[in-house]
């Protein structure tokens, strides 16, 4: 009886030294399969090496790239709009050089937030990095908030400064509303449409979709043209910057992945002319850091940014410096008091005047009404050249746009509004929008207006700009004022060429305001034409070159 036991156990422990050494043998032994050649080996998978992203490093782009964290687009948009940045790498160096300053600090708050490093990227397609672009929509700054926003989100807007132009200010402020409205989608996509378009109109998409059964991400919503290539830039830019190897061959620069500034708060109320000394700037190079002030004084407790390597050059000046902080007061107009009456007093031309005050045209004034004006009469060098810029109003910028030919469509026979809107790149609400329609129901033959002419604003040069939007085109238009406008457009050589406009100079014009208006370079602008200095003779014709 126990024999059979005991060759039961021999056989289990015959079967378990087995199932061992089989075990123990290469892969190909256990298989009966003959070794991989080496030319096979090299194509197996290879398992990725652990990356350390909280390492160190020298390079912010790789900071930014390993930090990217939203999905992927993939679609004709994005490759069209990748392929107009590749083919100006001109225009792509300039903002990153414009970004350098700010890059690395709003690196840092979206690290600290664990948001996706790729909204660094977004004040690209925004303002092109210019924290004093403006728009006919009343956008302004590197985030580009239109009054109602900036409100909600605590930014102050008065008329000693805008801190929707403010670099820390409205950075906080733009990522407070970008957490808000992705917590709302749960989707990054749908979010940067919110911030472009709106949540309201977003939600609004979502809910028709949701009613005819359609689904509801960001690629199959119906919006307008300009929400419809957000995100494709984005994308674009994400794909170009993310790249090293076509950051090279677009020779892109490398941005150092350390802080361009620190901040120091005002006890005082300081000049932006004497502020500058003291950080060792120049007035352009301080107003780039400190946008948001509209008047050449700053108040007390204001909060500076100063570069990092220059604060306490900035500290020991202040504390040298024995005489009075500012050479500006505030005046309120008597009763019977003019501009005209109050420039001279002070010794300022009343251009100058108005310029500071952010005054435009025939002003009305009222007694108790609030200037600046000099403390010294006049004393102080520079006056006329050393006040931070003044935001034009919607209407000075569209007065200084070039002009372009309206463009119309005869209705065919069979022809829907939805068949002319594809046609023409638009919405049918655009469409209705410039044609006044209240419905769908156009007879054949009914002459429809695609753009109405007038104005080109900003959307000419960039494909950034919030201006590209048809139907604020379509608004902004509406209430311009084009016989005053001077610009002449012509089109150089090839389709492909340059625009060329050219710009008659007024009374009150100055470089940065015609740059600024055109949407190019100050530096191009003075070479274009051949210009030295910053002195403009009124009369003059300036030519301005505007991409195709």
């Amino acid at each position: 009886m126990k024999m059979p036991l005991y060759a039961s156990l021999l056989r289990h422990l015959t079967f378990c030294i087995a199932v061992f050494l089989s075990c123990s043998l290469p892969l190909h032994a256990a298989t009966d399969q003959p070794p991989l050649e080496h030319e096979e080996l090299s194509q197996a998978p290879q398992i990725p090496q652990a990356v350390d992203l909280t390492a160190p490093t020298e390079d912010l782009w790789v900071r930014i790239r390993n930090g990217f964290g939203m999905p992927n687009l993939h679609n004709d948009l994005v490759l069209r709009n990748q392929q107009y940045y590749q083919t100006r790498p001109e225009y792509l160096r300039r903002m990153v050089e414009r970004s350098r300053p700010y890059l690395h600090h709003i690196v840092d708050e979206l690290e600290k937030r664990g948001m996706p490093t790729e909204l660094a990227l977004l004040p690209m397609v925004e303002s092109a990095y210019n924290p004093m672009a403006y728009s006919p929509a009343h956008a302004s700054g590197l985030w580009q908030f239109i009054p109602s926003t900036g409100k909600n989100y605590n930014l102050e807007q008065n008329w000693w400064h805008d801190q929707r132009r403010d670099i820390v200010a409205s950075t906080s402020a733009a990522l407070d509303y970008l957490q808000y409205i992705y917590e709302m989608h749960g989707d990054w996509h749908l979010a940067l449409a919110s911030y472009n378009w709106g949540e309201g109109a977003v939600g609004r998409a979502i809910a028709k979709n949701e009613s005819k059964g359609l689904p509801t991400d960001y690629a199959n919503l119906t919006m307008p043209n300009e929400t419809r290539n957000y995100v494709p830039k984005l994308q674009a830019l994400k794909n170009i910057l993310g790249n090293p190897r076509l950051m090279a061959e677009l020779q892109i620069p490398a941005v150092p992945n350390q802080p361009y500034f620190r901040t120091v708060v005002t006890e005082t109320p300081i000049d932006i002319k004497l502020a500058a000394q003291f950080a060792g700037l120049s007035q352009e190079e301080f107003v780039a850091l400190n946008p948001a002030h509209n008047r050449p004084v700053i108040q007390a407790d204001a909060t500076l940014v100063i570069p990092a390597d220059k604060v306490e050059s900035f500290k020991s000046g202040l504390a040298a410096h024995d005489e009075p902080l500012s050479h500006w007061k505030a005046y309120a107009l008597q009763p019977g008091e003019n501009l005209e009456q109050v420039a001279p007093r002070f010794g300022i031309s009343l251009a100058d005047l108005k310029r500071i005050n952010g005054l435009h045209g025939r002003v009305r004034t009222s007694p108790g009404q609030t200037l600046l004006v000099p403390v010294a009469g006049g004393d102080e060098p520079g006056l006329e050249v050393s006040t931070p810029p003044v935001l034009p109003t919607v209407a000075q910028t569209q007065r200084a746009a070039p002009v372009a030919p309206a463009r119309f469509h005869t209705l065919q026979r069979g022809e829907t509004l939805l068949a002319v809107a594809r046609r023409y790149d638009m919405s049918v609400a655009e469409l209705k929008l410039l044609n006044k329609l209240k419905n769908n129901n156009v007879r054949a033959g009914a002459r429809l207006t695609i753009s109405n002419g007038g104005p080109v604003l900003a959307s000419l040069t960039t494909p950034q700009t919030k201006t590209s939007d048809p139907i604020i085109l379509a608004k902004a238009q509406a209430t311009s004022a084009p016989q005053v406008s001077k610009a002449v457009v012509r089109q150089a050589g090839a389709k492909s060429g340059p625009k060329i406009a050219h710009h008659k100079v007024r009374k009150g014009d100055t470089l940065f305001s015609i740059a600024k208006h055109y949407n190019v370079e100050l530096d191009d602008l003075k070479r274009w034409n051949k210009l030295a200095g910053s002195h403009l003779k009124i009369g003059t014709t300036l030519t301005i070159q505007l991409d195709s």
